[in-house]
């Protein structure tokens, strides 16, 4: 739950049932955890996987912390994060995030994994996000391939060729 809030935060999306938690629903459509952030960050290969346990120990600390100075009542039966209005979630990860806070670059990463899922499903194969309806690549309005699985584009998107490709460039498009 409180990885889904972390990234519910980066990018905020609308809660998948009226008692969800760690959702905040302060935007329409999938945010972040609807794109898989949190199967990104759990991903053997990110780097964090092994580090989730730790960092959402540290959220939640920072968490009771920020409650404490802003005299916040959080429901004891969630984690402090999950418990944070998301408008304190936002101002605790801003804090997290700023320049000069010793634990910086941990949250800068932590929420990148959550826009690398939005913005690229980079965990996932991108024909398969597009056929399941991926939140960020469908809101980015990204072109499904022809039906052989090749993304091809009759038009160009500054409306114009901008350079001719290289004499030696073979039929396939590869540079010889």
């Amino acid at each position: 739950m409180t990885l889904e809030a972390f990234a519910d935060t980066i990018l905020p999306g609308e809660k998948r049932h009226p008692d969800d938690p760690a959702i905040a629903g302060v935007s329409e459509g999938g945010g972040a955890v609807a794109a898989g952030a949190v199967e990104l960050l759990e991903h053997p290969s990110g780097g964090f996987a092994d580090s989730l346990g730790s960092l959402m120990f540290m959220l939640n600390m920072h968490a009771g912390q920020y409650a404490s100075e802003n005299a916040l009542q959080l429901d004891p039966a969630l984690p402090a994060f999950v418990a944070l209005p998301y408008e304190h979630r936002a101002a605790l990860v801003t804090r997290l995030t700023a320049t000069g806070h010793a634990e910086k670059a941990m949250w800068v990463g932590l929420a990148m994994f959550a826009t690398m899922a939005f913005d690229a499903a980079a965990h996932l194969s991108t024909t398969d996000a597009l056929a399941a309806g991926h939140p960020g690549l469908t809101l980015m309005g990204y072109a499904a391939p022809e039906p052989d699985g090749v993304w091809r584009f009759a038009q160009f998107s500054y409306g114009r060729q901008l350079a001719k490709p290289h004499p030696n460039t073979t039929a396939t498009g590869s540079p010889a």
